[in-house]
């Protein structure tokens, strides 16, 4: 391991490997599939999870420089950035979709952004979707350097929305490294939840011969698949491991949840003493417990089921019926 490595480790001491867990749920055995529970969630109480993975080796690559990134006002990936920003002593800036946020009370998810240094800066949301455009960037960067901030903000390490670059992919390849020789147990699939697409790229990559990976996509609009593959090119040099998408439990949208989806998670919380994030991890959850119910897996398939993030309360949008396979 090399200096900035063991450097960074020893400040945040992550706990890797991540527990693996079995649990008995008889949605699953009566289908002959083992269920077990992979939990990332622990990593950190910071940086839990996909948020550890994707960021250590961007901060790594920053070398102690002030970080810029991305996020929606509930952003998980803000909230870690921030607090990474913290705990390693290095000025962090957070550019925030929509700037009708500036002149409201901040939410308790950017207002933890704040406590922890973060600079909040809220630009409109046409700017936002144009934000990977370079003459757009430049001016994103423009508001960051202004006389409130006399540094120059080119000298800012950027790292895109969610987390989700080349060093964030092979970051998260470890988790498939983990899964793919976890000791008694043999994997044949796990699932995760996709935002950016960054954990299921590196996962997948990570994964051995005969693993597969299924990402359950919590935005609607189909574009995640061409995502993934361009940062498996970037990351690996082309396409790496077996995975697929199922687009069908997206509940209207990101941050959008039904009264079939919570009365889902506060059941599985229930039956499993697990907290479960409402965001990912819950539309997660409900549709592999659909395909295991669905005869979706042969018997004697054994299912990890990634547990990305913290139970903590989220915000979201309640719609008016349970979406559906």
């Amino acid at each position: 391991m090399n200096r900035e490595a063991l450097d960074l480790t020893t400040a945040l001491r992550p706990r890797l490997p991540s527990p693996l867990r079995r649990v008995e749920d008889e949605r699953f055995t009566r289908h002959g599939v083992r269920l077990l529970l992979k939990r990332d969630d622990l990593i950190h109480p910071d940086l839990p999870g996909n948020k550890w993975r994707k960021l250590a080796p961007n901060l790594r690559a920053a070398g102690g420089r002030p970080l810029l990134t991305f996020g929606g006002a509930y952003s998980n990936h803000l909230r870690a950035t921030a607090a990474a920003g913290r705990l390693l002593g290095f000025p962090t800036v957070g550019i925030v979709r929509g700037d009708e946020l500036a002149a409201r009370p901040l939410n308790p998810s950017l207002s933890q952004c704040a406590a922890d240094g973060m600079r909040l800066v809220f630009v409109d949301r046409t700017t936002y979707r144009e934000k990977d455009v370079p003459e757009v960037r430049e001016r994103i960067l423009g508001y960051v350097g202004d006389a409130r901030d006399p540094r120059d903000a080119r000298d800012f390490y950027v790292v895109p929305e969610g987390g989700s670059n080349a060093l964030a992919a092979q970051g998260c390849a470890a988790l498939g490294h983990e899964l793919h020789d976890p000791g008694a147990d043999t994997i044949d699939v796990v699932a995760v939840a996709c935002g950016t697409g960054g954990t299921l790229a590196g996962l997948a990559a990570g994964l051995g011969p005969g693993q597969r990976a299924i990402g359950f996509p919590v935005l609607k609009g189909g574009f995640l698949g061409d995502a993934i593959r361009a940062l498996q090119y970037e990351a690996f040099g082309g396409p790496a491991g077996d995975w697929s998408l199922d687009e069908h439990f997206t509940f209207g949208g990101y941050a959008r949840t039904t009264p079939g989806l919570d009365a889902f998670a506060a059941d599985f919380e229930a039956r499993h003493r697990l907290p479960v994030e409402r965001v990912y991890v819950a539309k997660m959850l409900y549709g592999l417990t659909r395909l295991a119910e669905e005869a979706a897996f042969p018997p004697g398939t054994t299912v990890a089921a990634v547990i990305t993030g913290t139970g903590a309360a989220s915000a979201v949008t309640t719609g008016q019926s349970l979406s559906s396979r």
